[in-house]
């Protein structure tokens, strides 16, 4: 899919990978979510797919965060406080650890409100807002939210993908 720039074709992406994303979820056996051994985000660590919703929510409220103080008028840490963008794999253990103790079912359902979350901010936001000025660096909003909902979407349907197929 080509990279998005406009917000129809945003909300299109994530809503075409975060279905896709969400039908290979459904395919994982329940007695293999905490399997850890899918190939993690930080080199030479191994992660379950329960572990990739935890990523994939946490970088979704993460997104949360940076647009609610942008709205607030407040500076954004990005990618987040204490962290570096050459610290993800850190930062990927960090959401790992912060959903460890959620039910599989509510973390998904908090993914899927997060998500949600984004599309209605997505719709209720113009093109000029989020493509018209850099956002972060030389990167505009829609790109920024892009970077953190579509493409891994579509980078862990791959990896689920993969994983189920070793698997099978």
């Amino acid at each position: 899919m080509a990279v998005p720039q406009d917000r129809d074709a945003l909300l299109a992406a994530i809503r075409l990978e975060f279905g896709k994303l969400t039908a290979v979820l459904a395919e994982v056996p329940p007695d293999r979510l905490h399997e850890r051994s899918m190939e993690g985000h930080a080199r030479g660590t191994t992660m379950s797919p329960f572990d990739l919703v935890a990523y994939l929510t946490g970088w979704n409220e993460l997104v949360l965060k940076w647009l609610e103080r942008d709205a607030a008028g407040k500076d954004i840490d990005f990618p987040e406080t204490g962290f570096k963008w050459n610290e993800l794999g850190r930062l990927a253990g960090k959401f790992y650890a912060d959903y460890e103790r959620i039910a599989y079912p509510q973390l998904a359902a908090r993914l899927q409100a997060a998500s949600g979350r984004i599309v209605a901010f997505l719709e209720s936001t113009d093109d000029a807002a989020l493509y018209g000025r850099p956002w972060y660096g030389k990167w505009t909003m829609g790109r920024m939210i892009q970077f953190n909902t579509s493409s891994p979407y579509a980078n862990a349907r791959g990896r689920l993908r993969k994983w189920l197929k070793a698997r099978t």
